[in-house]
């Protein structure tokens, strides 16, 4: 039965690739044409539309070695027996992501509004990047200046790294199965949806809400879905003893974390410096400088505090380093240098706390609930605190996106619970899901 979802999930995806083109050909052929009419750019436009578009393309790049960082700091910060899962599913999310957006994902976020309908989605404002002629350069002037290629190449990273979040949160003893099942879901029908709420002219971009590079729309959304799916699940065997106190269960890597904390540290001067969507100088200049100082500041703040409760940890101070980047992700364009670094420190402080409280309840083997979720909450308001946004606004974005998520997530995992399971057995959780799932160990 699993065998025959996944293989018809595998068909469907396919066929509609197949299938989808004819559906949209008269309107792409429209706005082809509508490029094509342009005035002709001058040789400066010309030099600058190719830096811009340069710089979007890199960026995207630099993003996807975002999954690398992510792998790499899951399978060190969980057990070595189920080192093979963890890549197998970070390997399958890449995957799935790029070919859902495509399909469904950056039709619905971008536009994904008419510009009469009031913030109601608009299925005939929906461009479909599927039917595009190979060489066709389908420029995109709404946006910013670069070609869909580069449109969509850059926010499909996005989607996929938000369901990367999830991984981390349910390691251990999820069902590969349903975590794909789910994993798709979410780039189907969550993602895109709140995302065109602000990024596609929605409603909440309407009253205001701002979120710059994605603390609410990506790190907040995966964060959300990972707490629920986390609580879905249930701990680790052996996390919680009897009378309910926790147990650390270590990980087993340690420089491996540390890497993809450095790798995901790296990539995300293309997450926050291409959501300029320009190489304008000063703005990407700003972006990258107040990227680095918050990071700084979060690592600083997190190894401190953890060093002033008893011993250095440095799992709290790599996870406060990506604490401070997803708190300034929000406002990396519009504050100061000297904001960024109170966002970042005071986001350090709060992925501390904000893990040892979580870790009482909830089983989240990376810290994933409290750095993207909390943190992002943080960095969005935060951007109204110190990088002048409405904060009201701000708060209603952080909710509605919240319960969506919360409410859609419940639903999902509710039924893949009530159906294929969600979860693997006790003995196939001791034995190991690189064992159990993959029939393969990591190291041999």
């Amino acid at each position: 039965m699993k065998r025959f979802l996944l293989f018809s999930l595998l068909v469907a995806v396919t066929m509609s690739f197949v299938v989808t083109p004819s559906l949209f050909a008269d309107q792409v052929l429209g706005e082809t044409a509508a490029a094509v009419e342009a005035p002709v750019p001058t040789a400066a436009e010309l030099n600058e539309f190719k830096i811009d578009n340069l710089w979007v393309m890199l960026s995207g790049c630099l993003v996807f070695i975002m999954h690398l960082g992510f792998a790499s700091l899951e399978a060190g910060l969980t057990r070595q027996k189920n080192t093979i899962n963890i890549l197998f599913k970070n390997t399958m999310i890449i995957s799935i992501g790029l070919l859902t957006y495509a399909l469904i994902g950056f039709n619905v976020m971008y536009p994904g509004f008419a510009d009469d309908s009031a913030g109601i989605l608009s299925l005939e404002a929906i461009p479909n990047f599927i039917t595009l002629e190979a060489g066709d350069p389908g420029l995109t002037p709404q946006y910013g200046n670069y070609t869909w290629y580069t449109d969509f190449f850059f926010q499909a990273m996005f989607a996929a790294t938000c369901a990367t979040i999830v991984s981390g949160s349910v390691a251990g003893r999820v069902k590969l199965s349903s975590f794909l099942i789910f994993s798709t879901c979410l780039l189907l029908f969550c993602y895109p949806v709140t995302g065109s709420w602000v990024w596609g002219g929605g409603w909440l971009s309407g009253i205001g809400f701002y979120d710059f590079a994605g603390s609410t729309l990506v790190h907040s959304v995966g964060g959300w879905a990972a707490l629920v799916m986390a609580w879905l699940l249930g701990p680790r065997i052996g996390k919680y003893n009897a009378d309910g106190s926790a147990n650390a269960i270590p990980g087993s890597n340690m420089p491996l974390v540390a890497v993809g904390v450095f790798l995901l540290w790296f990539g995300w001067f293309g997450f926050n410096g291409g959501s300029v969507l320009s190489a304008d100088p000063a703005t990407t200049s700003l972006v990258l400088v107040t990227t680095s100082m918050a990071a700084a500041a979060g690592g600083l703040a997190a190894g401190l505090v953890s060093w002033s409760q008893g011993k250095p940890d440095v799992t709290m101070a790599l996870n406060g380093i990506l604490a401070g980047l997803v708190g300034v992700t929000a406002s990396a364009d519009s504050v100061t240098i000297q904001g960024a670094v109170i966002i970042g420190a005071i986001a350090g402080v709060i992925v501390y706390f904000s893990v040892i409280i979580i870790d009482k309840k909830i089983d989240d083997p990376v810290g994933a609930v409290s750095v993207h979720l909390v943190c992002g909450i943080w960095g969005t308001i935060a951007a109204a605190l110190f990088g002048g946004k409405e904060l009201v606004a701000q708060l209603i974005g952080i909710g509605a996106i919240g319960a969506y998520t919360v409410i859609f997530t419940l639903i999902v995992g509710s039924i893949l619970k009530a159906t294929l399971g969600i979860r693997v057995s006790a003995s196939e959780e001791e034995v190991g899901l690189d064992v159990s799932e993959h029939g393969m160990k990591a190291y041999n």
